[in-house]
């Protein structure tokens, strides 16, 4: 009975221990869980206008433009080295894309496919659009399957067609490299899988991107479709925020294992259009979810203001001394500044212009002025006021002629100027 009673009490115990431990571990499950640590400190983060930070994302680096303006709107360990993965792919389809604009290829010029190739088409680690030795592909199907299918089996097609060699391809990418001014990216494959000093940066893959679509009006063509088939294998596009976001038309995935899961992405809406790059994120769901989130933080917060420079200053200066009378002055270049929702209200266009004239010869593009652009006290923006064309000088009699005009322009700015100083003392010409 004794043993019974022990045993009884011993039973008791369990029972009454395992129900505290199950009213606690339920207890646990409904508590709030505390939100994780941001992947870093908000205030390493930098936001077009100074502002704080809005969120901190999880990836090792990120970046993004707007590209009309160029302003960088969110960034943080930007300049981090990191392997590329199949981001490099960005390049070899730049410099197939500069081939193809330069006429060394068309859409339409088979390539034959290597061993080299076909094996990495037959690799069950590497994404590829499965090609076979021997095939002869057009160049048109292997841009998709190195942008949508992120072909390593394509890539390297491409490369021993341009080059002759995956090694002189890559010689080449580094050219295009130099080119480009991407000064913080390093290639040793055209594919991107992980070599020794193979390196990148969100701030050169924002760069390239950037590039991409400024050189290239049909870039996205090959980046923006959800799925690509090829020999009736059809393929689902690596980046998935096109399939969520209609905002959302390219460009490129990228991951290795020691590198993590990278995405630059773009996207467009009214007259914005965002390029951004997220570099190192621990998943394929979290690259998608990261970004989107940084696309609808910047629509949200930014617009773009296209100041109307018309009137702000003279559309031509007088030229002495030269074959012309007169030669006209422009900005040099169209006008976009992005700016924090709500401020782009009370912005001031002034002009500045040294010289009321110009004395021959006067070379096109000559600078003779800027705009400002500013609120309040700050200044947001300078741009030069150029001539838009040449002026030569005149032969002997005309500049004489110029020389005697340019005397009496000269004589009547004096003039002018004695009499102002003459009266200004009087108290009601300041009135």
């Amino acid at each position: 009975m004794k043993c019974m009673s022990l045993r009884a009490g011993w039973i008791g115990t369990v029972l009454v221990a395992g129900l505290l431990w199950t009213a606690a571990a339920e207890a646990a499950h409904h508590r709030p869980k505390p939100p994780p640590p941001p992947a870093i400190p908000l205030d390493e983060i930098h936001v077009l206008g100074d502002r704080p930070a809005p969120f901190a994302l999880d990836a090792r680096s990120a970046m993004m433009i707007e590209a009309h303006s160029g302003e960088v709107l969110y960034a943080y360990h930007e300049h981090q080295r990191i392997q590329p993965a199949s981001l490099a792919k960005l390049m070899t389809y730049y410099i197939t894309l500069d081939a193809l604009h330069a006429g060394r290829l068309s859409l339409d010029t088979p390539v034959t496919i290597s061993e080299k190739a076909w094996r990495l088409s037959i690799d069950p680690t590497v994404s590829k659009m499965f090609l076979a030795v021997g095939q002869r592909v057009p160049v048109r199907e292997l841009l998709y399957g190195l942008m949508v299918s992120s072909g390593n089996d394509a890539a390297v097609a491409l490369a021993e067609y341009e080059a002759g060699s995956t090694d002189a391809f890559v010689g080449l990418m580094n050219q295009y490299v130099a080119k480009l001014g991407l000064s913080e990216t390093h290639f040793m494959s055209p594919d991107g899988l992980p070599e020794p000093d193979q390196y990148t940066t969100a701030a050169d893959m924002v760069k390239l991107a950037a590039l991409l679509l400024e050189n290239f009006p049909d870039a996205l063509t090959y980046t923006s479709p959800k799925q690509f088939t090829f020999d009736n294998i059809t393929q689902r596009n690596w980046n998935t925020l096109l399939l969520y976001d209609s905002r959302v038309d390219g460009l490129k995935t990228g991951h290795v294992s020691e590198a993590g899961f990278h995405l630059v992405a773009t996207a467009h809406q009214n007259d914005m259009r965002l390029i951004s790059a997220l570099l190192g994120t621990p998943n394929a769901e979290k690259r998608r979810t990261e970004t989107e989130k940084l696309l609808d933080w910047a629509f949200r917060t930014y617009v773009n203001y296209q100041p109307n420079l018309a009137g702000v200053a003279p559309s031509s200066l007088p030229v002495y001394e030269g074959r012309q009378s007169e030669v006209a002055i422009a900005p040099a270049h169209e006008v976009v500044i992005t700016l924090p929702r709500g401020e782009d209200r009370g912005l001031a266009l002034a002009a500045s212009l040294p010289a009321s004239y110009l004395i021959a010869p006067v070379a096109a593009a000559t600078t003779v002025g800027t705009i400002s652009i500013s609120k309040g006290s700050a200044t947001l923006l300078q741009i030069p006021l150029q001539t838009r064309g040449a002026v030569a000088r005149a032969g002997f009699f005309g500049v004489l002629t110029g020389k005697i005009a340019l005397f009496f322009h000269r004589l009547g700015h004096l003039i002018k100027v004695a009499l102002w100083a003459s009266v200004s003392w009087l108290p009601f010409v300041h009135k």
